[in-house]
């Protein structure tokens, strides 16, 4: 038996030395040779171990771990137990705690088994610490310190014929571990980075790279190149990577005046009259707002007159600016109409004077005529003032009856309250019975 113990211990040795590992890859595989300490009968045996593990993350390896401790001294099989064990391990050089690939990488572990002893068998318990020293590009040596429950059995109490008592063996353990990972190291996006070394995994298909497998970004503005529109200008995100220069929302790629904030309407470009025509073709920059104007905004001048549509009353017809764009007015001479004595109706005289200013009036584009009516003293004030109200107004019928827009002819009464001269004779009562045009303007 003590032939086979240490051929099984050379073994270990042999193989560990050859097996290596490749922190690129998943899985890994552990042998090496170990001390195992009974704690109850404080004696020191031999211990192989063999496991295998995977790498669930930088802080986790899911390890299968079977413990073989051969007994130092006389026994029929030379077996102090067999223990194997599901331990999870936690890297303390996780890239959190410490940096990952350090020289030192601590860690613990521990987990649930099924042991077996040379005096009974059942579920038990472990827990330790260790740390891993990487020794080559594929090779790694881990040392870890174990406590191993034991399960309770029975045996004889001392010399007493048939007394039993129920003790447990406990174990402490001390292995050294050559470990070799196996399995194609992964390079989930296929970029020639792989995932260990790969701080963006997820980078499309036929991205080109840099060494930390990140999609390249030649003007540095977070933008990658195969999303950027513009590789080689540093820009802003919500642009795809393009500059806007003038920071009116619009890119420069996209904006015709870069270097002027602008509308988008107008491609980037300002229009500062407000005018809808930008400045780049606006030949008219300053035109009053409101103002209507033409293809290269300048305002309308309809008629021509040198009076802008917008500032000119009359747009359709030439005048001066002094008259505010329109034609100017021209004044006419009307004659008083008299009336007789508390009367209201024309004369002949009057109709022919009146038949003749309304030949003019319909002749024009347009007019503005005002009749006041007046009496004389005779009578009170407030039927004189009726009186020369049906007189203003009698003259208004008359002109409406010719023809003449009444749109453009108004009328006001005075009674006897503007007598030209005074009341003392009838001569002078004559000229007050009078209808006068108060204004009288014509435009061609």
């Amino acid at each position: 038996m003590k032939k086979i113990t240490l051929l099984f211990l050379a073994v270990l040795f042999t193989v560990g030395a050859v097996m290596a590992q490749n922190s690129d890859k998943k899985w890994a595989i552990g042998l090496g040779p170990g001390l195992d300490y009974n704690l109850d009968s404080e004696k020191t045996n031999f211990l192989g171990d063999l496991y295998f593990s995977r790498y669930l993350n930088p802080s986790f390896d899911l390890m299968l771990d079977t413990r073989v401790a051969f007994w130092n001294g006389d026994t029929d099989n030379g077996l102090e137990l067999v223990n194997p064990l599901l331990n999870i391990r936690y890297k303390f050089s996780n890239g959190y705690i410490f940096k990952e690939g350090s020289a030192i990488q601590p860690y613990i572990f521990g987990g649930v088994g099924y042991l077996w002893d040379n005096q009974a068998e059942g579920v038990n318990f472990d827990g330790g610490l260790g740390f891993k020293f990487p020794i080559g590009a594929n090779t790694s040596l881990f040392i870890a310190g174990s406590y191993v429950k034991g399960i309770e059995a029975e045996r004889l109490a001392g010399k007493t014929p048939k007394a039993m008592e129920t003790y447990t063996e406990d174990h402490v353990q001390l292995t050294s571990i050559i470990e070799f990972a196996f399995g194609a190291a992964k390079d989930s996006d296929g970029d020639g980075v792989k995932d260990k070394k790969d701080e963006c995994p997820d980078t499309p298909a036929g991205v080109k790279v840099d060494e930390k497998g990140c999609p390249l970004d030649r003007d540095g503005d977070g933008v990658p190149d195969y999303k950027d529109d513009c590789p080689d200008e540093a820009g802003d995100a919500k642009f795809n990577g393009c500059p806007d220069r003038d920071g009116d929302g619009i890119p420069d790629k996209d904006d015709d005046c870069p270097d002027e904030p602008g509308l988008a309407k107008f491609n980037g470009c300002p229009d500062t009259d407000e005018d809808g025509v930008p400045d780049k073709i606006d030949q008219c920059p300053n035109t009053p707002k409101g103002c209507p104007v033409d293809a290269v905004g300048c305002p309308l001048d309809s008629d021509g007159d040198g009076v802008i549509d917008c500032e000119d009353k009359c747009p359709t017809e030439k005048g001066p600016a002094s008259n505010n764009g329109c034609p100017d007015w021209a004044e006419i001479s009307v004659s008083a109409l008299l009336f007789d004595f508390d009367k209201s109706d024309l004369r002949p005289e009057g109709e022919a004077e009146l038949d003749k200013l309304a030949s003019q009036l319909n002749a024009s584009k347009e007019y503005d005529i005002v009749i006041g009516g007046h009496t004389d003293s005779v009578g009170t004030e407030e039927y004189n003032m009726k009186l020369s109200e049906r007189r203003a107004q009698a003259v208004v019928k008359y002109l409406l009856k010719k023809g003449v827009n009444n749109a453009y002819v108004g009328s006001n009464n005075y009674g006897e309250t503007k007598p030209i001269v005074n009341n003392d004779t009838e001569e002078n009562r004559q000229k007050n019975r009078r209808a006068e045009f108060e204004v009288a303007k014509i435009r061609k």
